[in-house]
């Protein structure tokens, strides 16, 4: 007799299929232009094809080093000292990932344990809480406040949500979905609630190159007290246009970096090795990322004038490649079934900011994502102006 299955019982009992491949199935089935998703339509740089494809050639196709090709970690070292004033040591300091999501997950999982609390600035990418989950953390949300002048952090409501158990806080600048951005003064606020605490902290800063207006990119890395605390993630598939590659880095202090990779070596070991050398060889020329907040800028304006004779109201988008809006004016449906008619009947597609946050919550805000070629862009336009 066949002894029956027990019923399995994951460690994520709540969690479902993503809103993101849930918009892009209906984005498909309908026809619609999917401004969901958030992920380039155009192509990369060939020449980082090019060096990729000398990269197999050369034979870099086995195993490369566990905490990445030296060459590589070398250049992205290079490039914070020169962008953010502080020199991480190469060897020590730097690992190579499977992207940034895996970069989060690792760094929760190497530093959260059963119990311990993490503050997450809401509303927040969907893989935080997960991951802490997995590691048997408890997720603290604290709500960003929102007004004419776009998202905002409440500081003080992240000093009140401190307690003996606080082990992290989570924060994601620029900000995916609200393409709000970090301060100075943020991070100086920041970093008076962390100091003479246990707190670490986790800055996803994968739109590092996508800050507009002339504004610089605030990271953790230039501020000394937060980067003695912090692992710094961030996304060369962002960058370079190459999202299906998924490539990362995390950036963290020595003693952090060698708990991070206690957990790395038996996550994923090692990353794609061809183009992990094909991107160090690539960043030796700095434009691609120097050139990327102007091109960025050019899409979001294109995508905001388009909208402006619409009822959307649009919010501030000071980075990443997102434009939230409120709809307030056009439909009192709720963000979700919002999105899903938005999909069908005008064939765009967006997201529902209400499914970033840990409990539901309605403020009346989708989200579409800009990067994308222009003749997508005015295409959405176009059916978006009978709105």
């Amino acid at each position: 007799m066949t002894t029956p299955l027990l019923p399995l019982t994951s460690r994520l009992p709540q969690v479902g299929t993503t809103v993101f491949t849930q918009m892009s199935q209906l984005a498909a089935e309908h026809g619609a232009v999917n401004l969901g998703q958030g992920f380039p339509d155009f192509h990369c740089d060939p020449k980082l094809v090019d060096l990729v494809t000398e990269a197999m050639h050369a034979g870099h196709n086995q195993y490369p080093f566990m905490t990445g090709v030296p060459a590589l970690r070398e250049a992205v070292a290079d490039k914070i000292a020169a962008l953010y004033g502080h020199r991480y040591d190469a060897a020590a300091e730097i690992t190579v990932t499977a992207g940034a999501t895996q970069g989060l997950m690792t760094a929760i999982l190497c530093a959260v344990h059963p119990g311990d609390e993490v503050i997450v600035i809401e509303p927040a990418y969907d893989s935080y809480a997960p991951a802490i989950a997995l590691a048997g953390g408890v997720v603290v949300p604290v709500t960003m406040r929102v007004g004419a002048d776009g998202y905002s952090v409440p500081w003080d409501d992240v000093e009140a949500a401190v307690t003996p158990l606080t082990r992290m806080v989570v924060i994601n600048t620029p900000h995916n979905p609200t393409g709000s951005i970090l301060r100075r003064a943020d991070l100086d606020a920041l970093a008076a609630i962390v100091d003479g605490t246990r707190i670490l902290v986790l800055s996803d800063e994968v739109y590092e190159h996508m800050v507009f207006d002339g504004q610089p990119h605030a990271s953790v890395s230039s501020h000394p007290l937060l980067a003695a605390r912090a692992f710094v993630v961030s996304s060369f598939g962002k960058t370079y246009h190459v999202t299906g590659w998924k490539v990362g880095y995390v950036a963290a202090p020595a003693a952090l970096s060698s708990e991070f990779r206690k957990v790395h070596q038996y996550n994923v070991f090692s990353v794609n090795a061809p183009m992990q050398h094909g991107i160090a060889a690539y960043m030796a020329d700095p434009a691609p990322w120097r050139d990327l907040p102007a091109f960025y800028q050019k899409k979001r304006d294109l995508f905001r004038a388009g909208l402006a004779g619409s009822r959307f109201e649009l919010l501030p988008a000071d980075g990443t490649y997102f434009q939230c809006v409120r709809y307030g004016a056009i439909s009192d449906l709720p963000e979700a079934e919002f999105a899903k008619w938005l999909t069908r009947e005008v064939k765009v597609a967006a997201i529902p900011v209400s499914a970033f946050y840990s409990q539901p919550q309605e403020s009346g805000v989708v989200r579409f994502c800009f990067a994308k070629r222009d003749e997508t862009l005015e295409m959405a336009l176009e059916r978006l102006a009978v709105l």
